[in-house]
């Protein structure tokens, strides 16, 4: 049986608000470490700075840019311990018909949330084959199965992202890295407030459950993935969406 035989250290993208947030929340409770990343820092992530000492470290970065990318991974691994778990949370989405979307919005959602998650992993996954251990989630949407009205550049890189995480499980088994995939429904967080009320309506009305997911019912099923109780589950995606796809 395989056993972790490292201090449990998860680099957290986007992990100043919302999903990416709660996620460092649930482990730094499980008493693990982590590092998160975002563009700007936040009230929770000085709160979680002062709560948790050196468990917690906040780092500045930007999925869209790649050099910058590269030196964010070798400072974790340089200055405060190497990287067992990787979450791709972070991601961006701009709602509006394809035709009328303006390009720059549509190389901006491509760089940011496939290419940038693309070499982020790569950065990480250099270090776990050499140390033959990690575990690595990607938080994709019920976008990239199922798609919805205005969301084609968001929904093709959350479809891509599933595509990279059934390879990348295939790749890296070998090395006892676990790859796999949350798909969440729609969450009260920043991400939809700006969504039309009677759209939103519309999706509760079809969730079976009847309500739009929080951040602590999709928090748990990351933290397991990253647990030594996920060690033989790789290649999966898990749809955390209250039964909308179903």
């Amino acid at each position: 049986m395989t056993t972790r035989i490292l201090s449990p250290l998860t680099l957290v993208s986007g992990g100043s608000r919302g999903l990416g947030l709660g996620i460092s929340e649930v482990l730094l409770g499980r008493g693990e470490s982590v590092v998160a990343f975002s563009r700007r820092p936040s009230e929770d992530t000085d709160r979680l700075a002062k709560q948790y000492g050196g468990r917690f470290h906040f780092l500045t970065g930007d999925l869209a840019d790649v050099p910058a990318l590269q030196k964010l991974v070798k400072t974790v691994e340089r200055d405060i311990g190497p990287i067992t778990g990787l979450v791709n949370n972070a991601g961006m989405t701009f709602e509006q018909l394809l035709v009328l979307q303006p390009e720059e919005a549509i190389h901006r959602v491509l760089d940011v949330n496939l290419t940038g998650t693309l070499m982020l992993t790569r950065e990480v996954t250099k270090h776990m084959m050499v140390r033959r251990f990690g575990r690595i989630v990607t938080i994709s949407s019920v976008t990239g199965i199922r798609g919805y009205k205005g969301t084609a550049p968001y929904s093709a890189v959350k479809a891509g992202l599933l595509g990279m995480t059934r390879a990348l499980a295939r790749e890296l088994g070998g090395r006892n890295i676990t790859v796999n995939a949350v798909c969440p429904g729609y969450m009260e967080t920043d991400m939809v407030h700006d969504m039309n009320p009677k759209q939103l309506k519309q999706i509760v009305r079809r969730t079976p459950l009847g309500r739009p997911g929080q951040v602590e019912d999709v928090s748990g099923v990351v933290a397991f993935l990253l647990s030594d109780d996920a060690r033989f589950v790789s290649g999966q995606t898990l749809t955390v969406d209250g039964g909308l796809t179903c």
